[in-house]
């Protein structure tokens, strides 16, 4: 793998460049090759959705002095969301370095949108455990600059949890609530159903590839369920 060319789309040459190649190593493709999923990345995909999250954070709180909490989290949820993470990998070609089992490639795995954001987590992630926050900080930049220039414009959309508290407070007071329901396959390939209640009321299930993931395929279906209902 051309892992020289993978740094400099992302703007950073690694010192240990083991923690990029598992970055772009699928647990799927670490268990077919391996017989270990857990050489894959999702340890560093769970780092590396902190890293963002702080890197993304620091960006809007220093341009932003007089918005409030509330709207910079919807700011960074739109930022960070698996629709934004996955664009900004294919807009690069990122996903072209992902390293999948023949199933998953066979499945269009490498254009999957949670599989090329948890990527773009994973090598965020690697390039903390690396360099530290400031190496993380020139991966988010030059893959993410975009991204946040169009949330900054208004151009991303807000994810569909946010979405759908926006929606459900425009109507008046609703306690939204979350609960996994199902989760189904072998460890180093669970899907979670996710279902969400709208003052106790089911209004929506969805599927991921994590809990997280479940829940806002959830609350997009809770969307389109209610804007059915009006």
């Amino acid at each position: 793998m051309e892992l020289n060319r993978l740094e400099n789309i992302i703007g950073r040459e690694f010192k240990d460049r083991s923690l990029l190649l598992r970055a772009v190593t699928h647990s799927s493709y670490a268990n077919e090759e391996f017989g270990d999923p857990e050489r894959g990345n999702e340890r560093l995909e769970f780092l590396g959705d902190a890293v963002l999250s702080v890197c993304v954070t620091e960006v809007l709180y220093s341009r932003f002095s007089k918005k409030t909490e509330g709207q910079l989290s919807k700011m960074r949820a739109s930022i960070v969301c698996e629709r934004s993470l996955s664009e900004a990998v294919k807009k690069y070609g990122i996903n072209e370095f992902l390293m999948l089992s023949r199933g998953e490639e066979k499945g269009n795995g490498r254009n999957r949108a949670s599989l090329m954001a948890d990527m773009m987590e994973a090598i965020i992630g690697a390039a903390y455990l690396d360099g530290g926050i400031e190496a993380a900080k020139i991966v988010v930049n030059t893959c993410l600059s975009g991204t946040i220039e169009d949330c900054i414009e208004g151009g991303l959309p807000a994810d569909s949890k946010s979405a759908l508290q926006e929606m459900m407070g425009k109507a008046g007071e609703a306690a939204i609530s979350y609960e996994i329901v199902k989760s189904d396959g072998p460890d180093h390939d669970k899907t979670f159903t996710a279902a969400v209640y709208v003052n106790g009321r089911e209004m929506g299930r969805g599927i991921g590839v994590s809990k997280k993931k479940a829940e806002q395929s959830a609350a997009a279906a809770a969307i389109e369920a209610i804007k059915t209902e009006r």
